[in-house]
């Protein structure tokens, strides 16, 4: 008999052991071992997952302004109190170190804390005597039940830059992780129960493409959270907005980083490696090619290379804590391995190999080195998809247009960076570029949590951006209310016309 655990969803404010006798590995990935199993949902849980959370998000959405302010607070405070916990189960399932897990949690907080100013983003507006007598004045309220699928690389972050914006304004929340790393939300589950949040509000729903399909159709689920691949993101928006769902899906990336002649070097080479290589490639963020304009690229790349000569890859968890750790599976990093295979065939020129590493200790690891490619093809899959590994690719050009004109082809429009001491260019950068997210001299361009989180072209689909303002704008509705309250000493008598101001 296995003594594998099964790892369980969150529906009704509790841990709810699956019937449905269908699961899925979870693995450790700086081992290599087979550490847990997911239950993976049939229809009856996902349609008991959805009938919870929305008898849960009536009660809710009674709750008064100061009452859910509460509740956000504590979870806030007791969130940032025991963080390391939850860190230590990210680097265990996910495989990143455990300084980026801790990262990862500080900012997914930025939002927690911008939920908690939720009332002034929840006023209306009013305007009195529109016409005479009339008054014309909106209202905010809840959508109902909500809904976020989760990647694996951020199992934490990213469900953290959707719910706690949308529980603040009164909605219910179901997320469904990823198979790969599960065990982090059952965690901000309990949590969010011992901040007093109501039975059902917050429901875990583990599952595989059959709980997916069950959220993007269930009549209940108002709107729809989403951040993966490209293909995967186009399909969630098509599905949901087939069934009448408001969506906001955040797809794939192939984010540059121009830097030009007069750039200082060694900035560009640190940032290069902390873009390119941090959390092993896996962030849709991520720096993937460097546009080096010449004559800059030999000194570049020779002070890329000895960077990478000291980074240190193993195990997250290890007290001597790496630089970066493996990727999330044997699959995943085979996958990435592919690319540099590809970009070796097609003519491109490997700097430094990161396909024969060897960690000792760790044999069975999903490791792959830091891997930098020189002159990759612009025709090769190498530099036309997303690798989402530890892979950087150097591509030379001979100008400041043609390096705008490579990353404004491409399809993606997620992130991108400039490095310059020249505030011209950088103005023109920022001004003619065709990418949603822009680095001046900062090579991952995360916004804070007050500022929106989204890409343009094929990195987007839907009706707006992660968090922000537009977050909040998402997980809400506007309602105009006209309203004329007569004076008994007058009557305005029959009047069949059309509404005028006069």
């Amino acid at each position: 008999m296995s003594n594998i655990q099964v790892i369980p969803h969150w529906i009704n404010g509790k841990r709810f052991e699956s019937a449905s006798n269908n699961t899925a590995p979870v693995y450790n990935p700086a081992t290599g071992k087979h550490i847990a199993d997911v239950a993976l949902a049939n229809q009856e849980e996902i349609d008991l997952a959805v009938a919870s959370a929305e008898r849960a998000q009536r009660e809710w959405s009674g709750y008064s302004v100061a009452k859910r302010q509460a509740v956000l607070f504590k979870f806030r405070e007791l969130l940032a109190d025991r963080r390391l916990e939850l860190a230590e189960i990210i680097t265990r399932e996910q495989g990143k170190v455990l300084s980026d897990a801790n990262g990862e949690i500080g900012r997914g907080l930025e939002v927690v804390e911008l939920a908690c100013g939720f009332p002034h983003l929840m006023k209306g507006s009013f305007t009195e005597n529109a016409s005479t007598g009339v008054d014309v004045y909106s209202i905010k309220q809840a959508l109902g039940v909500t809904a976020i699928i989760s990647p694996f690389n951020f199992p934490v972050m990213v469900p953290m830059w959707f719910f706690p914006i949308s529980i603040a304004v009164g909605n219910s929340v179901i997320v469904k992780p990823s198979e790969k790393d599960p065990s982090a939300q059952l965690w901000i589950a309990e949590l969010w129960k011992e901040a007093g949040l109501p039975d059902g509000v917050f429901t875990v729903l583990q599952g595989d493409k059959l709980a997916v399909d069950g959220l993007l159709t269930a009549p209940e689920v108002q709107a729809v959270s989403f951040v993966g691949s490209t293909p995967i993101a186009q399909y969630i928006y098509e599905t949901a907005a087939k069934h009448g769902k408001r969506v906001q899906a955040l797809g794939g990336a192939k984010n540059h980083m121009l830097v030009l002649p007069d750039a200082d070097l060694d900035l560009a080479a640190d940032q290069a490696i902390n873009a390119g290589y941090g959390a092993a490639g896996e962030r849709c963020m991520a720096v993937s090619v460097v546009l080096a304009v010449e004559p800059v690229a030999d000194e570049l790349i020779a002070k890329i290379t000895e960077r990478i000569a000291k980074l240190k890859v193993g195990n997250g968890a290890d007290s001597n804590e790496p630089d970066l750790g493996p990727l999330i599976s044997a699959q995943h990093r085979d996958k990435v391995r592919s690319y540099v295979d590809i970009a070796e065939t097609d003519g491109g020129k490997i700097v430094v190999d990161g396909r024969a590493i060897e960690v000792p200790g760790h044999p069975d690891g999903f490791f792959l080195g830091p891997t930098l490619i020189d002159s990759v093809p612009l025709d090769s899959k190498a530099y036309t998809e997303e690798i989402f590994g530890p892979v950087l690719n150097v591509v030379r050009v001979k100008s400041f247009d043609e390096g705008v004109a490579l990353i404004n082809s491409g399809q993606f429009g997620n992130g991108t960076a400039i490095f310059t001491n020249d505030g011209g260019a950088a103005r023109r950068f920022q001004h003619e570029i065709q990418v949603g997210m822009i680095g001046i001299n900062v090579p991952i361009p995360v916004p804070v949590g007050y500022y929106s989180f989204g890409g343009w072209k094929a990195s987007l689909f839907g009706d707006a951006k992660a968090y922000g303002v537009q977050g909040f704008e998402f997980f809400t509705r506007e309602k105009a209310v006209t309203s004329r309250w007569l004076d008994p000493a007058k009557h305005g008598g029959i009047n069949l016309g059309f509404p005028q101001n006069d």
